[in-house]
């Protein structure tokens, strides 16, 4: 198994469509480009932001391979996980022969496994596909919390190296990154708002969705704490805040596909049963998206008057 430095930022990459519902590779392309250039770590296509539960098993591993063709320099972290480990298991290995250089597994949701389930589901797929897997906990989509003994049981399997944490309970991220300190582990925020605490806990970055639209910010941010330079970090935090928080008020990703199109990254569009984002918010999150090219835009002059 190649390694792959699992620091940073990793925006969590929407799935553009066309007027027909049609994935629009073009698009998808030009936007993974666009985050690299912007300086992220890495990317991860095909998760919870990407509309996976609307995606065929071949439209996975096509938007996979498309992002992979597209970059030149950054590791590509597949969305493969199910609710269901034989799928999971053929979606990671399908991603696997494409190319991806890491997967995200969310745990099995609706059906709601034990934690002994939990473990039998993720050392299964960790046991036939040699590549590094992130263990991606979301309970309030999968009406399941992955709990720290868990975590740490399975942080001693050698393919799985890391966490991505969207449970919104900050001790037990922390316990985690506690009791994993002897492993060859990451862990990751999940959630946009944590992820300066997150990493001030002994997180390593982030899987994010603000990434998206603020590519430079946020790595700015994580890279700053990262760095031990929590002054810095926190004013950007606090100068993301309100963006963060438009982008959550219907269900990721509405509002961010509504950000895209707004900024002219990709089309908001969404596959049924997700709609777009309501006419009530679209002001507000417009109102945030041009105070932020706005201060960008000032403190370019105020650079270049130097």
């Amino acid at each position: 198994m190649t390694a792959i430095d699992l620091s940073g930022v990793f925006p969590a990459m929407c799935t553009p469509f066309d007027e027909d519902e049609r994935i629009d590779f073009e698009t998808l392309q030009a936007d993974a480009q666009r985050l690299e250039a912007a300086g992220v770590d890495g990317l991860v296509p095909v998760g919870s932001t990407g509309e996976s539960a609307t995606l065929t098993h071949d439209e996975h591993v096509q938007v996979v391979e498309a992002v992979i063709e597209a970059v030149d320099d950054v590791p590509v972290i597949a969305g493969s996980g199910s609710n269901n480990t034989r799928e999971a298991l053929e979606l990671s290995e399908r991603a696997a022969d494409a190319g991806a250089d890491g997967l995200l597994l969310i745990s099995p949701y609706y059906n709601k496994p034990e934690q002994r389930g939990l473990i039998d589901h993720y050392r299964t797929i960790a046991d036939a596909v040699d590549l590094p897997q992130i263990v991606y906990n979301v309970p309030s989509r999968t009406g399941r919390n992955i709990e720290p003994d868990t975590v740490v049981e399975l942080a001693s399997h050698e393919t799985i190296a890391g966490y991505k944490a969207a449970s919104g309970d900050l001790g037990q991220i922390g316990e985690i990154v506690e009791r994993t300190t002897d492993e060859e582990f990451a862990v990751l925020s999940g959630d946009d708002p944590l992820t300066l605490p997150t990493v001030s806990v002994g997180g390593t970055g982030t899987i994010s969705v603000v990434a998206n639209i603020e590519p430079e910010r946020t790595c700015a941010m994580v890279g700053a704490a990262l760095d031990g330079d929590y002054a810095r970090a926190r004013e950007i935090h606090h100068e993301l805040g309100p963006l963060v928080r438009e982008l959550f008020v219907e269900t990721n990703p509405i509002p961010v596909k509504e950000a895209m199109q707004i900024r002219g990254y990709g089309p908001a569009r969404m596959r049924s049963p997700l709609s777009r984002l309501a006419e009530e918010y679209r002001a507000d999150l417009e109102a945030v998206l041009a105070d932020l090219e706005r201060d960008a835009t000032e403190l370019a002059d105020a650079e270049g008057d130097r």
